[in-house]
Formats: C-alpha cells, structure tokens, sequence
C-alpha cells in the first residue's frame, strides 16, 4: 500500500509539472500574440499639407532611414493650421487629446502652441530661429523640459539675401521684404537687414503679410514704391500663399530672392537659406531616440549652418534678368 501511494504521489507530481508548463506555454503564447503598442506621432504645422509636401516627405524619409513606416509600425497625425496661426492651439490640444506619444513642430509658432498644450509630452522643433530666447528650452546643451530638436539661428541671413540681389540686380537701390511681423526671429532679422541695407545704401519697405489677402496689397505697394526686388522672410503665410507671391513677382518682372527651395521650384527666381526637408529629416532621429527612452531634457538641440542657394534661369530669362556668371558659379543647384 505504501508503495502504491508513493507511486501516485509520483504521478500527481508529474501531471501537476506538467499542467505547469502547459499554463506557462499558454500564457507565453497570449502574450507573444498581444500586439505591440506602435508609437502615435502628431506633426503640427502652421502652413497647408501642400506647402510643405516636401518637408513632411523627408520627414516620412527620416523615418524609413530608422525602420519606421507609417501605417504598419508608426502612426503620424497631421495638423495643419492652413496659414491662420490662430488655429494652433484648438490643434495641439487636440494631438494632446489623442495621447501623442511625441509631437513634432514645424516651426516657432507651432511650438509655442504645443508648449502651452504640454509640459509632458516630448515635443520636436524641426526648425526654431532662436528656442532659448524663444523660451522654449533653457540652453541648447540642456534643453531641460519637454522640448528638444533643431535650432536655426541665422539672422543673418536676411543680410546674405540681399548681398545677393545687389549682385544680380544692377543699380539695386530698394527692395520690398515680405514678411509676418508677429513670427519669432522676425525682429533680429530686421535688425540685420537694415545692417546690411545701410551698408549698401539700399533701401528697405517692409510689406507686413498678417492674412492672405495682404499679399496683393504689398505688390501694389511695391510697384508704387518702385521697388527694384522682392526679398522674403519665412513665415506659415507666405509659404501657405508660395505660387501666388511667385505668380506676382513674374508678373511684376521683380526678382525676388525667397527663404526656401519650394519657391524656387514653383517657379520663383532664387533662394538662399536653410534646407528645411534636411531639418525634417533629421528631426526623425530625435524622435527614434526619444521612443527608444531618451528624454528630450537630455537631449541638445542641434544647431544646422548648413544652407543652399538655387536659382531658377527659366524665371530669370522670363523677367529679362541675366545672371552674373560668378553668382551662378556660387549656387548649389540651377534650374535651366
């Protein structure tokens, strides 16, 4: 008897192992079958989808480098304030809603409406003309919030801009600036403007572009001013109304050197600044780092000095403009 019971014991012993290892194996398969969480992005930008096709595609670019591809491992949701910057923060207190794992700005003004929507979420600058005086991070070292990305303080860019016309445009002696008076970095790069317009006794009309219906009023005001060129700075609005603005300054035979490639490629004269799709993409990077547990505290903001010239010849010979041949031997790239 004692040894009958010694041999149940044993297969009892056996059978409860073995339902061990069955319960262990089922619930290894649940959870290898439980999907993995894939990351929500939200992209927030003050400018239309289309303005900004090429920084959002390298963007998806700077992605598929890192082995991210949306809609299988990675979701974005796209916000775009369509030009009117008072939309911004109704769209980044929705992306906080949706539970963002990360939002991504594409510029200043996006920015300062995801900050106020946020002080956890990590947020990305694809681009900032100054984020520590903008408030946004306590030094480009040590961002030390939720913000980190990439700055592009250049103010004196304005300054090379018009260097330029005065090569291309003989007798150049007044130049009518676009731009959005209430957009960070605006004041800095007046400062270098009228810096460099004094130098070259150059004079400055400053066109203030606050809603899509200024920009016809400002070519008027420049043909009424005898304006010899047009110089842009960026701004949502502008980049939002980019085949108008290239349309007027043809039409108006003004050469006009603008802030980013978009216009050139749409049709416009030239451009000098810097390339904004390279800034998205390398905006990617941050955000790998941050899902794989970075924090945007630790993380410097990277500061690009990298900038492109192009000129479009087909714009120039439709104004009647020839280009120096030193000035096109200088630029990066020549639509012909």
């Amino acid at each position: 008897m004692r040894h009958e019971a010694t041999g149940n014991s044993k297969k009892i012993k056996v059978i409860g192992v073995a339902l061990c290892a069955m319960l262990f194996a089922l619930c290894s398969s649940a959870d290898a079958q439980q999907p993995k969480k894939v990351p929500r992005i939200g992209y927030l930008a003050g400018a239309t989808f289309s303005a900004i096709t090429l920084r959002t595609e390298a963007f998806r670019q700077g992605l598929r480098e890192l082995d991210y591809i949306e809609g299988k491992n990675i979701v974005i949701e796209w916000r775009h304030a369509e030009g009117k910057l008072d939309r911004l923060p109704a769209l980044a207190v929705e992306l906080v809603r949706l539970k963002v794992d990360i939002i991504v700005t594409s510029g200043a003004s996006p920015t300062r409406a995801a900050k106020a929507a946020t002080s956890t979420i990590p947020i990305i600058m694809t681009q900032d003309s100054d984020p520590v005086a903008n408030g946004f991070v306590a030094s480009l070292a040590r961002p030390g919030g939720n913000i980190t990305g990439l700055s592009i303080f250049a103010p004196e860019l304005g300054g090379k801009r018009l260097e330029i016309l005065r090569e291309v445009v003989p007798m150049l002696s007044r130049v009518a600036v676009l731009g959005t008076s209430t957009s960070p970095g605006y004041a800095p790069m007046i400062r270098e403007m009228e810096l460099a317009a004094n130098s070259f006794k150059v004079e400055l009309q400053y066109q203030n572009i606050s809603d899509s219906t200024d920009i016809e009023t400002a070519f008027r005001a420049a043909s009424k001013g005898r304006a010899d060129a047009v110089l842009t700075f960026a701004s949502a609005i502008l980049s939002t109304q980019r085949a108008q603005i290239v349309e007027l300054a043809t039409k108006n035979r003004l050469p006009a050197i603008y802030h980013n490639s978009p216009f050139v490629e749409a049709g416009g004269l030239m451009t000098y600044g810097v390339s904004e799709a390279d800034l998205d993409r390398r905006a990617a990077t941050y955000v790998d780092k941050i899902l794989k547990g970075a924090k945007p505290a630790d993380l410097p903001v990277e500061q690009l000095k990298k900038f492109e010239f192009i000129i479009n010849l087909k714009t120039a010979k439709q104004i009647g403009l020839t280009i120096p041949p030193n000035v096109l031997a200088r630029a990066d790239r020549v639509i012909r």
